[in-house]
This record gives C-alpha cells, structure tokens and sequence, in this order.
C-alpha cells in the first residue's frame, strides 16, 4: 500500500513520490507463501522510497522479482532472508539509511540457499549501520564488491561470508577493475568515496578537486551543488538536498514577532512535504508523525489531526505501548507477561496481534500460556493506532466481544504492510462483536478461514473505510448454515 508526497521543484511542478511504509516481520512468514508474495508485491510495486524497512524473504523458486525494481532508498534496513530465488532485483537501490537495524546492520543478506545473483549495482550508501552477509551458497560477487566505499564506518561492521562458487562469473577485466556486482561493464562498482580528492566533504563523482558532491548529498551526485544530488543525506525539498526542511514559523524582526512562513514545509521522512500524507498527525514542530508525544493529544480541526498540549496531565486517555511500539517495539505477539500492561488502556500506541505462540506459550522463553479470562482487559480498548490481528482465540470465545468498546483503528502501521483487521483460521469464532467498530481509517481487512463465523460479508465495509480500502472475506462459514441462526447478535459487526 503506498502513499504518494507531494512536491514541487524549482520549476514550481509539482510532482508525486511514491512511498511504501515497509514492513518489521523479520524471518516470519505470515500467511501461505502465495499469500506472502501477493502481500510483499501489492507493497512494493511502483514503490520509490520505502520509509521503514525492507523485508525480502520466503521467495519461491521461479517468483519475479521485478516489482522491486524502482525502490531508491530505504529509510531502515534492508533484509533479504531465507529466499529461493535465483536472482532479486534490485537495480535502482542507491540509499539505506539505517534509521532502524537489524542486528546493528543496514544490510543483512542471510540463509538463501537458491540466490545467485544480487545486482545492486546503483547501491553507494548505507548512512548508518554495518553489513552482515552468509550463508548463502550459490551467491556470487560478494568478494568483488568493496562495501568501504558504501557504508560509513564509524562503528560499522562489515561481515561477509564468502561462498564464491567456482561457477561465478569474474567481473569485467577493462572496465570494472576487479570491483563489480556481477558480470558485464553495467554492473562496476561505481565509487563515490574512496577516490574521491581529500578536500572533497563526502561523496564526488570523480577524483579531482572540482568533482566533489555538496555536503548534503549521498550516494553521488552529477554537480557540485545541493541540487546536483543522487539522493540527499538529510532531507529533501524539491530538487534541492537540506539539513531540515524550511520552518513553518519564522521571525520577523520588523515587527518583533513570530509569523507563519508561506514557503514553510513538514518532515516526512526524509522529505520536505507541504502537507502530511493522510492518516499521519502534524505537529507544532512540522513534522508528521504516527503519535503524539505523552504531553500531548491528538485532536482533529478542519479534517487535520494534529497533536495539542494537554492543559495539565493528559487524562482523557491512558495512552499505552501496542505491539511494535515503545516498550513492546520488539514483540511479535500479545502474550501472558506483556497482556497486563494493557489494562485500563483506552488508546494504544501501536498494535494488538495475537498469534498462536500466546495460546501454547513459549519454552525457550519460559513464557506460560496465555489464560482467557485476561482477554477482558481488552474491553476498555477504543482506539489501536497500528493494527488488530487475531490468529489466536479460546475455544469457548465464540467473538470478539471483549473489543465491543473499540471504535478506531487507525492502521499507521500494517500487518504484512497491508492489513489493519485481521481475523483468520479461527475455529470458535461465531460472530464478531465489534459492536462500536465506526472507523478503521486506512488499510485492508482479512477475514478467512473461519470455518464457524457467520455474516461477516453482511457488514457495510466501505461505511467505516476512510480510503480506497479492501476486504478478502472468504473461506468462513457457507451462508446457508448461517441462515440457521436468528441470533442478531450475528448479523451485526
């Protein structure tokens, strides 16, 4: 699902970036591999710059890749795990930011037993964070690539297990001196760092003196000024790289006062954005942002949410960590340790995913399992920023009733980058009991394989959708044994 920022260059032409928010699910595959595919594709495709993470993984033999093809930078890290295709395409990658890493690397490249080939070729960046590559026995031209030149290696680790196959093609004796992604002069490690001349402040696009790139780009550049840049280092405004973005006040010292700025822009990302992309709130700092911080509440004026001071503590809600954020940023599921930090919680910053571990629990982390009678802590629940996934409920739970006083959900943040309601292959589940349910603002809903659940396609979707949203209903239970039930209850969200 991508959302496209609008821009405007010197020219004054405005121009759309399309974004993609990227995914956190590590090595997880959530979902038949079909399911899996579909999901990273319907993210990915068209995208240009992913904001958090890319998650490449459980490729089969045979899939294309080549949605994948426009991707330039990635705001956190990259990891490409556990695939068995023979080669992804990734040409036109020039940026990894590292905002976010995995195991303290920007780039992990781990355990695919099928991938031969990896052409990054237009890769010249990682700001931030090492590089971590094994495992990974067919792929060639790792030990050909000199990743000093990429990465900054103030407290970077660069770690590759070679494989180099005998079978490898060598890179192209005139052309690549030795350092290349793959075979054929089109893919030479072209070098931004290295060779450039010692006045040079970061990149060049050559090694003498007047080839040096503007301190704010990375990965290169075709000039010398800050709008000569391949990409920009900190923030983009137009066609021009920044340190921040222009403010959306400034001092007029004729009349000693604080005035709006017309030409003054929001951060989102690493762009420079005239207004937030929908389902984002602004703040007084100009920036977007998926939370407010724990001194402020988000309210909506004129269709713009935006967060606004509490006059003294901020009371009307006890705001609390979901899955993915703050204390919890690293857990995948609701479980019988964390579940009690949600009690009397009537808004979550993050998610609520449920998933199979928190019914059986977890010996490798001595976590019991999850007793049913605390799912009633969930009923002061109105509102879930992120996400609802339900892959686990009790036997004799038969809905979701235990939710009946959440009314939003947000979906800032995706299951799979897709879905923001997810109810699948559930046995006990008869009806779903959202009862309050109004508004689920962005993002798709999931409700499949739930061999006993009636009526769910009777629930007018589009009436809570706030976007181009979608529903997969399918595979529950056949309308003519739900036609048995008289029970309201059944026919209501």
């Amino acid at each position: 699902m991508q959302l496209y920022v609008g821009s405007v260059n010197r020219s004054c032409v405005v121009y759309f970036l399309p974004v993609c928010l990227g995914n956190e699910n590590r090595f997880s595959q959530l979902g038949t591999p079909e399911e899996h595919y579909s999901s990273l594709k319907k993210m990915y495709n068209g995208c240009e710059i992913v904001l958090g993470n890319l998650e490449i993984t459980h490729l089969k033999s045979g899939s294309d890749s080549s949605f994948l093809t426009d991707i330039k930078e990635v705001g956190g890290y990259v990891l490409i795990a556990m695939n068995n295709i023979k080669s992804i395409s990734l040409p036109n990658l020039q940026v990894i930011r590292g905002n976010s890493l995995y195991k303290n690397a920007s780039l992990s490249i781990l355990s695919n037993d099928g991938l031969e080939e990896l052409p990054m070729r237009n890769l010249k960046d990682i700001l931030r964070g090492g590089v971590n590559i094994g495992r990974n026995p067919k792929l060639c031209n790792l030990n050909t690539v000199n990743w000093e030149d990429i990465i900054k290696l103030d407290n970077a680790n660069i770690s590759v297990e070679y494989s180099s196959p005998a079978r490898c093609p060598k890179c192209d004796v005139e052309a690549c001196n030795g350092s290349c992604w793959g075979p054929g002069p089109e893919n030479c490690q072209i070098f931004t760092k290295l060779k450039c001349a010692q006045q040079c402040p970061g990149r060049c696009r050559g090694p003498m003196p007047n080839d040096c790139c503007h301190s704010q780009c990375a990965a290169g550049c075709t000039g010398p000024k800050e709008n000569h840049c391949l990409a920009c280092r900190a923030f983009r405004d137009g066609d021009t790289c920044k340190e921040s973005c222009p403010p959306l006040q400034v001092y007029n010292p004729n009349t000693y006062q604080v005035e709006h700025n017309p030409m003054g822009k929001y951060s989102f990302g690493a762009s420079c954005v005239a207004k937030c992309p929908h389902n984002y709130i602004v703040t007084d700092l100009g920036s977007c942002v998926r939370t407010c911080h724990s001194d402020s509440h988000e309210v909506e004026e004129n269709g713009v949410r935006s967060c606004k001071k509490c006059d003294g503590p901020c009371t009307k809600d006890l705001v609390c960590d979901g899955i993915g954020h703050g204390k919890l940023k690293s857990v995948l599921s609701i479980n019988a340790t964390n579940i009690v930090f949600f009690e009397n919680c009537t808004k979550i910053q993050g998610s609520i995913s449920i998933l199979m571990v928190a019914g059986r629990g977890d010996s490798f982390t001595k976590t019991p399992p999850l007793n049913p009678e605390k799912l009633s802590i969930f009923k002061t629940i109105k509102e879930i920023t992120g996400f609802l996934l339900i892959q686990y409920w009790p036997a004799n739970y038969t809905d979701l009733s235990v939710f009946e006083n959440l009314e939003i959900i947000r979906g800032r943040t995706k299951q799979l980058g897709r879905y923001s309601l997810g109810i699948v292959n559930q046995v006990s589940i008869k009806s779903l009991g959202l009862r309050s349910l109004k508004e689920i603002s962005d993002g798709d809903v999931i409700i499949r394989g739930n061999k006993n659940l009636c009526y769910a396609n009777s629930v007018n979707w589009t009436s809570i959708f706030k976007t181009n949203q979608n529903t997969k209903i399918e595979e529950n239970s056949p309308e003519e044994e739900c036609s048995k039930f008289t029970t309201i209850g059944y026919a209501t969200i």
